[in-house]
């Protein structure tokens, strides 16, 4: 488990990422979690008293990584950006998200999208399953599943898909 202390940090104006909260993984910090990675991987562990599993870091250049905080993780800790943030993490190697039935319903009636989402990288299918998953109500979580069939009939990755429905509205 690796401990450090840091500060919440929130994008101005850095395309999709903007306005996004988020923490500064540092180079030798990642290399402690996960020695010679330079792709997205999970990790689990607590921010201040909150446990946390499943969280993407994502690379940004320069061996550099970012942990973003979505609304829920920043009520949780009660925190934004400035503050500071006591951070416990360690690899989450078991992390795995699983299809979920209404969704492989919809993939068992058309291959050819299941195909498609299959060729996508790994976490970009995490994408897709997650945000089906976040959604609190059942009319929400169909109509993220018509939206991710809508994307993989139109071979459409997951930030296609959110920008093309951004600029539905």
């Amino acid at each position: 488990m690796v401990e450090f202390n840091t500060i919440i940090l929130k994008f101005a104006d850095q395309g999709e990422k903007t306005g996004w909260s988020y923490i500064d993984i540092p180079l030798d910090i990642a290399e402690q979690l996960l020695p010679n990675n330079k792709k997205s991987f999970r990790v689990r562990g607590m921010l201040d008293a909150l446990p946390v599993s499943g969280m993407a870091l994502m690379p940004m250049g320069e061996g550099n990584f970012i942990m973003a905080l979505k609304a829920d993780i920043r009520k949780g800790i009660r925190k934004g950006e400035g503050a500071m943030l006591k951070v416990s993490l360690e690899h989450d190697p078991d992390y795995k998200v699983e299809i979920p039935d209404d969704l492989q319903e919809y993939f068992d009636a058309d291959p050819e999208a299941f195909e498609f989402y299959n060729s996508l990288p790994k976490s970009h299918r995490d994408y897709f399953v997650k945000w089906i998953n976040d959604a609190k109500t059942r009319e929400t979580r169909d109509k993220r599943i018509v939206n991710t069939a809508n994307a993989m009939v139109g071979r459409m990755r997951y930030n296609e898909m959110m920008r093309a429905l951004k600029a539905q509205r």
